[in-house]
């Protein structure tokens, strides 16, 4: 079975953002090239083989997962401030790694894209969460991601 190739972009959008954190040099570009040139997937997003023949990620998804790790690179100062406005008790120093990488790709999705709804970007990254990171992650990316979307479009409403 095919995962939507959303879907699939924004797992490997996560992975990358992942890398970049990590990365010695963190040139979104460079760790993008490393990403691609040295993974194959097969339709389970996580790389695990569902058959013998792995195959290259479809390029539509490819296309999103760099739209959004270029995006989140590129205005993640105004990322950060928005997701840091909402979360009270927490500074971004102490989310963690999968957390903030699903916060920011989600932000940026509600911020910047206007072809996907925020209710979709909200489930997606739950969804996302559920399956990268800690049992308490859905519940924590659900609480900020509401108060985000909902300060996104009063902000919208009133512009």
């Amino acid at each position: 079975m095919s995962i939507p190739y959303r879907r699939l972009g924004r797992e490997c959008a996560l992975k990358v953002l992942f890398a970049l954190r990590h990365a010695e040099n963190p040139d979104p570009d460079q760790v993008l090239r490393q990403f691609w040139g040295n993974f194959r997937f097969a339709d389970d997003a996580l790389g695990e083989p569902v058959d013998p023949q792995n195959r290259p990620v479809p390029e539509i998804a490819k296309c999103f997962a760099e739209q959004l790790v270029r995006g989140i690179v590129a205005y993640r100062p105004e990322i950060d401030q928005k997701i840091a406005t909402v979360a009270q008790n927490w500074s971004l120093d102490r989310m963690n790694a999968v957390d903030i990488s699903i916060l920011r790709m989600a932000c940026y999705e509600i911020l910047y894209l206007d072809d996907i709804p925020a209710p979709v970007t909200m489930n997606e990254a739950i969804e996302i969460a559920k399956r990268y990171g800690t049992k308490e992650s859905p519940a924590f990316v659900n609480g900020l991601l509401d108060k985000i979307a909902n300060r996104a479009e009063a902000q919208q409403k009133n512009s």
